[in-house]
């Protein structure tokens, strides 16, 4: 969308915009002005200067404001080398009372004060020493500084020029006044006793050379008087006529000489004044920055000791006390005993910050050779022993050792050899802006999108993308500890979301009765399976089953929301897996998903919220909460942290990491109550031994970057395959159109296959109101592999497996699928 246009030349809207600009004295100061806020900081606008021999400048011109308003008149004020707008102007007084809004005629200079904004606010300020003065066409000015650009138009091409005069001129004199402040002030520090004799001793040597010279004066006055006198006795002496002609000449000369050495006496007194003016306002000017300093230097002292307060109360907590060498997560602690003696130094101490809506609490990593029993100092909530937290622990010392090594990594290879490469994605440009501007607040799945934004994946895909971890179930499976369990399921849990924090592309919305299968029983020991249920809203039924001893199920419901400027995903449902030894049985939910710079910049993606996993069989819990990002936190972007607690509520263990890395696992071995935070919460404080490592995210492949930032099992997650369903999103051509880069056709096939749903679903609703009329009852679709059942646990209606797809993929039996592609 292009600027609104603006008068120019002979499009002036009115005789207020001919207003010509008023040039009045120089103001002594200008308010501090800060930018207007919001929207782009550019600018259009017409109205002429003032002349440019004056020191302030002031017109109408008008001004860029945003694609809604286009360009708007704005009074600007060039001053000082600051270039000022206000939204309008007010005539006023000298003194600063207001008379009267400023007429269509000319008001002459010397009935004008200061021309105030309404309101008296200034909307934004431009420091043109360091801006970039540019023209764009006849009546259009650009001023850049740094982030912030004015676009301004002038009423016509002789205004435009007399304004850049100004704006040159006043560029010119404030580069000068930088510079010379810069040489003036040097690297030397404040005004001291010794700067303050030197300034006093130059002004007694320039009042004493004053002095002299005054004296020369006076004896050059003396002498001249008496010269002059000498000359006019000579005039009345009878001489001849050409002597008298040349004396009278000599006594014009020496009456010229006088004046000229009053007036050099008369210059020096000027400067001498000048410079006793000048010194007074440098030493108050001294004076201010030498108090600003040393009211710095107090606030500082005053941050550190309240800095070194808060980490004492840090780690205040009864019977725990550490060293004041950090309090991030490289700080070091120490156990204090029951006589209050410190142990040794751990270097491995970690400080964890309280999390929000949840039990705030600090952890104190403790080495178990160091560890000592506290006394009563210490609360018996959580206790563990260290010995249980051992190297020999097979579970945890095999996801800490090599299974995120390039052996391990090998070892996790498929048999069957598949493609390891997709091909690059093409560099297509299109503007996001002209899609979605009419699609704010609308359901993004109701939005037709070309596959420009799509990436060459299904919504079924992606879903089967969470397995690629599955490892971490597998060792889950053989923990004889609930709570052990519980961190395994907690790390897979977090794992699902390592592939999206490049991943800003929108994968394919299915089709309703589509599927997608991955068989890799003789490989990895599982089979999956999705599909989607239902269209509007749209529903996908997914079943992992592992003969490596766990199933888990899930219906996802995708429910989206544009917002303007970020896109929120909000997966609902919930998450199901069980474990066949045990029959643990743990239920979980997703996390809100958030797409940010949707109109401007590079798209990113970030995850908040909290998850809460609950084992309904022992009644463990663990609460995770993923930190959602900002510009202002010190904390690591991606930060996940929470506790493993069993049904009394006793904390077992801390999970620590993020959400695109990794995630470690500390074992609690004593927890105390500690200081109340400022917020009202009482913080409580766990002891833990070194955390293990439970996931490691796969490092991407190589070339990722054009190949839609897929992991090696997204690439071959549509890799073509024999003996599936015909509905296999594998069989989907639009998507198999834009994998092999040819994107046009694949926007045309993508149109029809949607067309050819809707036809559908109106064929459906014709059949649902022939029903209705003949009083009958319609069932609607019915999915082909899933069936709606009461969940036992959660008492919600989903769809989990009824079986017979792998028994019809072993028959090739595909008769009962519907024909949608």
């Amino acid at each position: 969308m292009g600027k609104a246009a603006a008068p120019c030349g002979s499009g002036a809207p009115g005789p207020v915009l001919l207003l010509s600009a008023v040039p009045c004295r120089a103001r002594r100061d200008l308010p501090a002005m800060s930018a207007e806020p919001g929207g782009r900081a550019t600018a259009a606008g017409a109205g002429p200067p003032a002349a440019p021999g004056s020191d302030t400048y002031k017109g109408w011109l008008f001004k860029w404001t945003n694609y809604l308003k286009g360009y708007q008149r704005r009074w600007f004020v060039l001053s000082n080398g600051l270039l000022s707008y206000y939204r309008s102007s007010a005539t006023v007084r000298s003194d600063g009372s207001a008379w009267k809004r400023v007429k269509s005629t000319p008001v002459p200079a010397r009935r004008m004060g200061t021309q105030a904004e309404m309101a008296h606010t200034c909307r934004g300020t431009i420091n043109l020493s360091t801006a970039h003065i540019d023209t764009e066409d006849s009546c259009n000015i650009v001023l850049s500084n740094g982030g912030r650009t004015y676009h301004l138009k002038a009423n016509s091409e002789v205004e435009r020029q007399r304004w850049v005069t100004a704006l040159e001129l006043a560029k010119a004199k404030a580069i000068r006044m930088r510079n010379n402040q810069s040489d003036d002030s040097g690297d030397e520090e404040p005004a001291s006793q010794s700067d303050k004799s030197e300034l006093h001793g130059t002004l007694k040597t320039l009042s004493s050379k004053l002095e002299d010279l005054s004296t020369c004066n006076d004896l050059i006055a003396k002498h001249g008087a008496a010269l002059q006198r000498s000359l006019s006795e000579l005039e009345n002496l009878k001489l001849p006529a050409e002597s008298g002609e040349k004396i009278k000449a000599v006594n014009e000369r020496a009456t010229l000489f006088r004046i000229t050495s009053n007036a050099m006496i008369n210059a020096c007194r000027d400067f001498l004044d000048l410079a006793e003016t000048h010194s007074r306002k440098w030493q108050r000017a001294l004076q201010y920055e030498r108090e600003q300093r040393i009211r710095l230097e107090e606030t500082i002292e005053q941050l550190a000791k309240q800095h070194n307060s808060l980490e004492r109360a840090c780690r205040g907590a009864p019977g725990l006390s550490s060293s004041t060498t950090g309090i991030a997560s490289t700080a070091k602690g120490s156990v204090q005993s029951a006589k209050g003696e410190a142990s040794d130094e751990d270097e491995e101490t970690e400080y964890f910050d309280a999390m929000e809506d949840a039990p705030a609490f600090i952890t104190v990593t403790a080495d178990p050779k160091h560890h000592r029993r506290s006394g009563s100092n210490l609360s018996g909530a959580s206790e563990g022993h260290p010995e249980d937290w051992t190297l020999e622990d097979s579970v945890f010392e095999s996801s800490n050792q090599s299974s995120y090594n390039e052996s391990t990594c090998k070892d996790l290879l498929p048999k069957k050899r598949r493609r390891s490469r997709i091909p690059d994605k093409p560099n297509y440009s299109l503007n996001l802006w002209s899609i979605m501007k009419n699609c704010i607040g609308k359901e993004l799945s109701k939005i037709p999108m070309p596959v420009n934004f799509n990436e060459p994946l299904s919504m079924l895909q992606r879903l089967t993308e969470d397995l690629e971890y599955h490892e971490l179930l597998d060792k889950a499976a053989k923990c004889e500890s609930s709570t052990e369990q519980m961190c395994f399921v907690a790390a897979f849990s977090v794992s699902s979301y390592s592939t999206t924090v490049h991943r800003t592309a929108k994968p394919f919305n299915p089709l309703l009765g589509e599927t997608y299968e991955l068989d890799r029983l003789e490989e990895l020991g599982f089979r999956s399976l999705c599909e989607q249920v239902s269209h509007h809203p749209p529903a996908a039924a997914h079943h992992v089953f592992s003969t490596r001893g766990w199933t888990l199920w899930q219906e996802i419901t995708i429910a989206s929301k544009f917002r303007g400027k970020y896109l929120s995903i909000m997966p609902l449902g919930a998450i199901h897996l069980e474990f066949h030894s045990s029959g643990n049985h743990y239920v979980w939910r997703k996390v809100t998903s958030t797409v940010h710079n949707i109109i401007v910049g590079k798209l990113w993606i970030d995850q908040s919220g909290e998850i809460e996993i609950v084992n309904h069989k022992s009644k463990d819990k663990c609460q995770l909460k993923f930190t959602p990002y900002s510009y202002f936190s010190r904390d690591v972007p991606r930060k996940v942290t929470g506790v493993v607690s069993d049904a009394n509520g006793k904390a077992h263990y801390v999970m620590s990491g993020t959400w695109d890395e990794k995630m470690e696992c500390s074992k609690i071995v004593q927890s105390s109550h500690g200081n109340t935070s400022m917020e009202g919460k009482q913080k409580t404080v766990y002891q833990t031994l070194s955390p293990k490592v439970l996931w490691k995210k796969y490092p991407l492949p190589e070339n990722a970057e054009n190949m839609y930032f897929f992991s090696d099992l997204a690439l071959t997650l549509n890799e073509p395959e024999e003996r599936v369903a015909p509905t296999d999103s594998r069989l989907r051509p639009d998507q198999r159109l834009m994998e092999s880069g040819r994107w046009d056709e694949a926007n045309v096939e993508k149109q029809r296959l949607e067309e050819k749903q809707r036809a559908v679903r109106r064929r459906r609703e014709a059949e649902a109101v022939e029903a209705l009329e003949e009083g009958k009852d319609y069932e609607g679709y019915i999915p082909l592999w899933f069936e709606r059942k009461v969940d036992a646990v959660t008492g919600e209606l989903i769809c989990v497996y009824k079986g017979g797809y792998w028994e019809a993929k072993d028959k090739q039996d595909w008769s009962t699928c519907p024909d949608i592609f």
